[in-house]
């Protein structure tokens, strides 16, 4: 990113995870390649999960199922409590929609992964072969995507002659994050990986992040690889809550925007890169070469539109 490098004094690369596939695409696609494999492995004819309104995770379900042909459900929470017409029915949800999936729509604080049992218990009453998604596709068999993710990384790197000395993407269910450090610390590449959080305070996103490693490492067949000392995250840039914009977020948005011609969204990949912006006006990446993960997300950007202020770009020539 020559751009954004100028302009911040650093090395910047970025790795297109917002390019992957279905529906505009983002990180959960590689999860999810793992996920909806087992899913037709078990014989499953309909997909279940659940995020907030605007969850990107629950978009690339959706087209994921329409291509394999099965059903899906998507149980959508209230974190934001925002009565916003465009937040609540466009960007995202719009999408999961047209992707054919119905939605069931939960307030604020519920027992989410209940909610959805409850649910896929009824629809198996009905016949169906419901196969279940955490939250974020955010299980062992769906960060073995990240591993991969490392893998490939590490492989165009070196294709390349490109030294990483820090890979820095936005933290959320935990998934992502614990791919890729099972991945990098399984090929023993001693690149760190720095989680910028959306949600949980530091201390659980680590503790999340760090008991889904193991896990996954286990699932991978080399349990152990992974310390406690190789989980680091930075909870700095949440803001008032996960899906509620910020100013950095913001302006992160603009500078992405406006200075590389790529999108981010406020409630997740923005907020990963103002920490990564932040920290780069700070001196913390001073003489490295910084990899910008970017998880996507770009597609719920019609659902916070009042977020922006572009009153000033109207102009008459």
């Amino acid at each position: 990113m020559k751009r954004l490098s100028e302009a911040l004094g650093v090395d910047l690369w970025i790795k297109r995870d917002d390019c992957t596939g279905m529906s505009t695409g983002g990180n959960k696609t590689r999860k999810l390649e793992f996920l909806m494999a087992e899913a037709l492995e078990q014989g499953a004819d309909m997909v279940m999960t659940q995020g907030a309104t605007q969850t990107n995770h629950g978009r690339q379900t959706a087209a994921f199922a329409a291509k394999l042909g099965l059903k899906c459900h998507i149980l959508l929470e209230d974190r934001t409590g925002y009565q916003d017409g465009n937040y609540n029915t466009n960007g995202n949800v719009l999408l999961d929609h047209l992707h054919g999936a119905t939605t069931e729509k939960f307030p604020g604080g519920h027992d989410m992964p209940g909610e959805m049992e409850r649910a896929a218990e009824k629809m198996r009453a009905k016949g169906h072969k419901v196969y279940v998604i955490p939250g974020g596709g955010s299980n062992p068999t769906g960060a073995l995507g990240y591993v991969n993710c490392a893998f490939e990384l590490l492989a165009q790197a070196n294709e390349t002659g490109l030294k990483i000395d820090r890979v820095v993407h936005a933290t959320g269910s935990s998934g992502t994050q614990a791919g890729l450090v099972t991945g990098l610390c399984a090929m023993n590449s001693a690149v760190p990986v720095l989680g910028i959080g959306t949600r949980a305070p530091q201390p659980k996103q680590e503790q999340m992040v760090y008991d889904l490693a193991c896990k996954t490492a286990e699932k991978l067949g080399c349990p152990g690889v992974v310390k406690r000392e190789d989980v680091m995250a930075n909870t700095d840039y949440v803001g008032e809550g996960y899906g509620v914009p910020t100013e950095s977020g913001i302006e992160a948005i603009r500078m992405f925007a406006e200075l590389e011609g790529i999108l981010l969204d406020p409630c997740y990949s923005a907020k990963g890169a103002a920490g990564l912006i932040d920290l780069a006006r700070k001196g913390a990446f001073k003489d490295e070469t910084v990899v910008f993960l970017h998880t996507g997300g770009a597609a719920a950007l019609g659902g916070y539109d009042f977020a922006f202020d572009n009153a000033d770009r109207w102009v008459n020539l």
